[in-house]
């Protein structure tokens, strides 16, 4: 079947149900770019099986008119939900054919496929949600925050908890001062995206999966089932290991809470790993330079079994959660959990405090009011919290954690010239070698 035909065929099952669904374009409505708060966007989305069908799914409120999948077994449950969008395998196609049709385009792939998926979008002067972490290298990232400034495009990175509750009422105790200056930050993660052999067998592609347009930007390879649907994370040609996965969830407090800035020095301890796939454990260390009146913030991270120290103040007998994070203040030391409420540690210091007054907008939805942050900003409401001016430079910090596994010892960071200045050999791991006819 070719791209756009499945609608027909399978799903509507006769010409008269494709005539009967009439798009109107938002450029006829109200110029471009234009959507009126009462109208519903008309969306594009780019990988919908896995947390793509559920980032799909936060938009069904709205006109999904095209959805795209390299793999339609894969895509399957999402393409019966939405029996009147038009289906793609290839992105490229669906932005060229739907281009008057499309407001804002959503993009849930594997990581190698984030940028030059979203950056088609913005070329075309469409609004894009993309998922974390928001690019595969440093380079790319650069470019994506601003290719979105140059396009005056609405974004969005896929850090959900961000628009939850918890989340904003830690950076509230944190920016107050309820723990004073904080100086050090310990972060972590029990997830294993690492290690791993390539697969030397070549088993047939399934019928249903274009493996070249899978594959994307990256160097060729033969297929084979390890890789997908989502193992591709381990390996360095199509993932960004356990700390681009959870780093981007589990750093986003603190970069937020302490308005960090780009790193000055980032320092690496990896287990074994190759040339094909990440760490199994690692442990990175960031050193933020101080900043006005704010002091300098080491920033530690740890993942697969690795651990934090004990804080001497968490209560005897009780441990840490799988993943979190704990930051330390001149008045005291705040636990954030992974996805739960904060708590000043030992918790009795939680009896009678003063909490500071909220300042940060909430939403009754969480998590998913995230996605409503943008669908709103994308029709003239308030910029997203997690715009690509903030998650831009997250993703780049979170990314150089990798690199300095690749380097061996500690790099220094020249943000501004975006490159390693000890060791200049590093900076080739800071952007890709696209395959033939991929371009960002």
């Amino acid at each position: 079947m070719k791209d756009g035909q499945i609608t027909r065929r399978r799903f509507l099952g006769s010409a008269a149900a494709v005539a009967a669904f009439t798009v109107v374009p938002r450029h006829v409505l109200g110029g471009a770019n234009h959507v009126a708060p009462s109208d519903k966007l008309n969306i594009a989305c780019i990988g919908v099986g896995g947390m793509g069908a559920s980032d799909v799914g936060q938009f069904a409120g709205e006109n999904i008119v095209a959805l795209c999948d390299v793999d339609w077994r894969h895509a399957a449950g999402t393409f019966e939900r939405f029996p009147e969008a038009r289906k793609y395998r290839d992105f490229r196609k669906m932005l060229d054919a739907e281009d008057k049709n499309i407001d804002a385009v959503s993009v849930s792939t594997p990581d190698h496929i984030h940028a030059v998926a979203s950056m088609a979008a913005m070329q075309r002067g469409k609004h894009v949600y993309c998922q974390k972490p928001l690019c595969h290298n440093v380079y790319e990232v650069r470019r994506l925050t601003m290719a979105a400034r140059e396009h005056g495009v609405v974004t969005q990175m896929g850090t959900q908890l961000h628009a939850t509750t918890e989340m904003k009422t830690m950076v509230e105790m944190i920016q107050s001062g309820l723990i004073g200056k904080v100086h050090k930050v310990d972060l972590w993660s029990g997830k294993n995206w690492g290690g791993g052999t390539r697969p030397t067998d070549t088993p047939p592609v399934p019928e249903t999966l274009d493996w070249d347009l899978w594959l994307g930007p990256a160097a060729y390879r033969p297929y084979h089932p390890t890789y997908l649907p989502g193992n591709w994370r381990r390996w360095w040609d199509f993932g960004t290991g356990t700390l681009g996965d959870m780093g981007c969830h589990i750093i986003d407090p603190a970069w937020w809470a302490l308005d960090l800035d780009a790193p000055a020095t980032i320092e690496a301890q990896p287990g074994p790993f190759s040339d094909e796939t990440y760490p199994t454990k690692t442990i990175i260390t960031w050193e933020f330079p101080a900043r006005g009146d704010r002091p300098a913030v080491t920033v530690r991270w740890f993942d697969g079994d690795n651990r934090p120290p004990r804080p001497d103040e968490l209560e005897e007998g009780r441990n840490l959660p799988d993943q979190g994070g704990l930051y330390y203040g001149d008045k005291g030391t705040l636990l954030l959990p992974h996805g739960s409420r904060p708590e000043l540690i030992p918790y009795s210091k939680m009896r009678g405090i003063k909490m500071p007054d909220p300042w940060i907008r909430r939403f009754k939805q969480g998590a998913n009011g995230h996605y409503l942050e943008w669908v709103e900003a994308c029709k003239g409401g308030p910029k997203p919290l997690s715009n690509f001016d903030y998650a831009g430079p997250l993703t780049e910090a979170i990314l150089l954690g990798n690199i300095a596994a690749k380097a061996g010892r500690k790099i220094e960071w020249d943000s501004a010239a975006m490159k390693v200045t000890n060791m200049p050999e590093v900076n080739e791991h800071l952007r890709r070698r696209y395959r033939q006819g991929w371009t960002l």
